[in-house]
């Protein structure tokens, strides 16, 4: 693949953007190779956890609009082509989000526009301290409603930090993001995709059955009308897991006093 690289070890995929020479800035053909990737983990039941990140001295900078027409070459008109383009990396935004496995994003130097969509797509975020979020959309003339970036900046540090940062086109540097609830874990400069593998590694001890039922949870609580329909959900998953191999290993090892050992599946 040309925009991204793949590495897959142990229930573990990496993907990593891979423009380093334009800082992984997004272009059509990157967009479409990640929905490609998206689209077969929602149906992998080998791949237990994604980590994502990108090539070079940044995660991403968003959309390449310096590379070209962003909406790419096609018969349609340029209105329709800047539509289309937006519209494909929302897709891959809701994606993110839809995979039954835990996302990671390990990031480091700058995380813009479109990057910063993604990374906030992801489950839980490792980032070095040359991580910088940079959210220019009111000073470039643009909306800050941008590949989903005005659902999920609301939801993770609440709506009126979320404005003040889409008002005044705000930088945010790890420390910040760090306060704000934005960071799971700060690495040292240059070690951020190593500390995501290993919260990888951790993750795959876990129950496969409770990591993919908890994300689909969490995910389904943003949109739940009501704690009763939350609950209805909570409480479907909940008796599943009483039938799973995962509840009968995770008992016995509780009780035998040792590490669960579960299944990939």
């Amino acid at each position: 693949m040309a925009g991204i690289k793949l590495d897959r070890r142990d229930g573990v995929l990496t993907i990593t953007l891979s423009r380093p020479e334009r800082l992984n800035a997004v272009d059509g053909a990157l967009t479409e190779e990640m929905l490609d990737v998206l689209g077969e983990l929602a149906r992998d039941p080998s791949t237990q956890v994604v980590v994502l990140t990108g090539e070079g001295r940044g995660f991403c900078s968003g959309m390449d609009i310096q590379g070209g027409d962003p909406g790419g070459e096609s018969t349609e008109g340029r209105v329709q082509r800047l539509y289309r383009s937006i519209a494909r990396g929302g897709e891959v935004t809701a994606r993110l989000r839809e995979i039954p496995q835990p996302v990671i994003a390990a990031l480091h130097g700058p995380v813009a526009g479109m990057g910063v969509s993604w990374a906030l797509a992801c489950d839980l975020r490792v980032a070095d301290p040359t991580t910088r979020f940079v959210v220019p959309f009111t000073d470039l003339g643009l909306s800050a409603g941008d590949c989903g970036l005005s659902w999920l900046l609301p939801r993770l540090v609440g709506p009126a930090r979320a404005a003040e940062i889409f008002y005044r086109a705000q930088r945010l540097d790890v420390t910040r993001a760090d306060a704000l609830g934005l960071i799971t874990e700060i690495t040292a400069e240059g070690a951020d995709l190593a500390g995501a593998q290993a919260l990888a590694d951790e993750l795959l001890a876990k129950s496969p059955y409770g990591l993919r039922r908890t994300k689909e949870l969490l995910n389904a609580s943003l949109d739940a009308p009501g704690l009763r329909r939350q609950l209805a959900a909570e409480t479907a998953v909940q008796t599943l897991a009483f039938f799973s191999e995962d509840l009968t290993e995770g008992m016995t090892a509780a009780l035998e006093k040792r590490r669960p050992e579960f299944k990939n599946r």
